[in-house]
């Protein structure tokens, strides 16, 4: 029960990792506020994970709106008193196999609104909620591909690089102030979306890594638990990989 008495406030929580980041902060003790661009995901692992809703708020809030996360981040102190932790999760992949000249305007507008400027939206409010506390931490979901180039995904490979320059910028800032700032960098994770793919591409998916898996959600949660968590207490700055040996090549 390592997260007993914190709050913590998760982006994109309603399906793939960020339903595993809340499950396993929650199995540790922690109030949880989870949102998403439609509110029944969110509203739907809530009601699982905590039946009678007692330490657990949904909140349906886009990340593209920066009045929609204030928002949020308000109704998160209105109803817990603080703001402790933060996971910023909320992201979408874009088209795939589609050089840089073949981008459509709106593919690149939205995977940059979501993923980057989304990141940038929750950091803006959760960040004052900290100071508030004199402490905190922030954990945000950057890509391997934010890491190395990715052909035929310029917009996702460009948001994902954009979140560790925002990371280190932030934990660099707040470095004084008790607030640390992570990222962590997955490869390809066994979420239902990916699974839900033909057994060719989940072969490739797994192949790619040298330890010839994908990642688990499981695994996904636990770094970010630990990251969180006090026994991290001198790590900010960093980022995280978590991809089988996928940028070790």
């Amino acid at each position: 029960m390592e997260f007993k008495d914190k709050v913590v406030f998760v982006t994109g929580a309603g399906a793939g990792n960020g339903e595993a980041i809340v499950e396993r902060l929650y199995a540790g003790g922690a109030s949880m506020v989870l949102t998403s661009r439609r509110l029944a995901p969110v509203q739907s692992v809530s009601k699982r994970v905590d039946p009678k809703g007692v330490r657990t708020l949904a909140l349906e809030a886009d990340v593209r709106d920066p009045i929609a996360m204030e928002s949020a981040v308000k109704r998160t102190i209105e109803r817990f008193g603080k703001l402790d932790l933060a996971v910023n999760n909320a992201g979408i992949t874009g088209s795939a196999g589609v050089p840089v000249q073949g981008v459509k305007e709106e593919v690149w507008r939205d995977v940059i609104d979501t993923d980057l400027t989304g990141t940038f939206h929750s950091m803006k409010y959760e960040i004052p909620a900290m100071l508030v506390n004199g402490s905190g931490a922030i954990v945000n979901l950057s890509s391997a591909n934010g890491l190395v180039g990715l052909p035929g995904m310029a917009a996702y490979t460009a948001a994902k690089h954009g979140i560790i320059g925002l990371t280190r910028s932030a934990a660099l800032e707040l470095a004084e102030s008790n607030i640390r700032v992570c990222a962590i960098a997955p490869g390809y994770v066994a979420t239902p979306r990916i699974m839900e793919s033909s057994k060719e591409v989940t072969d490739w998916m797994a192949s790619v890594h040298p330890m010839k898996r994908l990642a688990t959600r499981e695994e996904v949660g636990d770094l970010v638990a630990y990251l969180l968590s006090d026994r991290a207490a001198f790590i900010t700055g960093s980022v995280h990989s978590i991809d089988g040996g996928y940028t070790a090549q």
